[in-house]
């Protein structure tokens, strides 16, 4: 059995630090690389592809609504095409940081609330499949378990990688519940990593409700802005191994 780990990094910008990006990158096996419209600036995108590949770490494009103050959390009316062309933007201006580091870039993966709203809406997910599509039909398509954009990358003839959440909870109908409702976040370290055995072994997971949700877990996402990311992520990688479940880089991990 294998299993990509991923997080969300490279979020900080300016003077602003968000995320204990070094504490994590040893234990994870791919990140997701903010591009600058909810975190992240030029300088930090390069660092970032560089830590990364100091440790054989795979890199993504982690593409966001533009709202910087909003953390990319908070959901815009955008249009099918203006999510085009942000995807597109951002995974472009990623994708000649990689270059210039000699790094291939691996995987798409939509963040916050675009990625929630394409989850559901088949509008935003067939636009953002499409960008990725145009963009480099080598690149993976990141997408929630079961969800819309997962379908839209199969129709444009991407690869795609159906992505689990570690440290969050679900609703019945295999969403993920919003951070404002109670128990959204799962702090838990032990609790995640108990979580996360039964998803990868038996791709179900447990909803707030009780409801059983069958998944398919290529990847395991954790969100690297959180207090306890690092050791979470250790905590993680130490159970999937001990469980005989290789992580690996999600391209890895993917193939058959």
């Amino acid at each position: 059995m294998r299993v990509d780990l991923n997080c969300d990094m490279g979020e900080s910008f300016g003077a602003f630090s968000i995320g204990d990006d070094a504490g994590v990158m040893p234990f994870v096996s791919s990140i997701n690389v903010a591009c600058g419209f909810h975190g992240g600036d030029p300088s930090v995108m390069r660092a970032t592809v560089h830590m990364a590949a100091a440790h054989g770490v795979a890199v993504g494009a982690h593409p966001g609504l533009p709202d910087l103050a909003g953390f990319g959390r908070r959901e815009l009316a955008v249009t099918a095409q203006e999510a085009y062309d942000m995807v597109v933007y951002q995974v472009g201006a990623l994708q000649a940081v990689t270059t210039a580091a000699g790094v291939t870039l691996q995987h798409v993966k939509p963040h916050g609330a675009l990625y929630n709203m394409a989850a559901r809406r088949p509008d935003l997910a067939n636009a953002i499949a499409r960008a990725v599509h145009d963009v480099d039909t080598r690149l993976v398509l990141v997408g929630l378990s079961g969800s819309a954009l997962i379908t839209a990358g199969i129709t444009q003839g991407l690869r795609v990688a159906s992505e689990v959440f570690a440290d969050r909870n679900y609703l019945a109908d295999g969403t993920l519940a919003p951070r404002t409702a109670p128990h959204a976040l799962i702090t838990d370290v032990d609790v995640a990593a108990a979580r996360v055995l039964t998803m990868v072994r038996q791709h179900c997971v447990v909803a707030i409700d009780g409801t059983d949700i069958p998944i398919t877990p290529h990847t395991i996402c954790i969100h690297g802005d959180a207090p306890h990311a690092a050791r979470l992520a250790q905590r993680l990688a130490t159970t999937l191994r001990a469980a005989r479940i290789a992580v690996l880089p999600l391209a890895a991990a993917m193939r058959t």
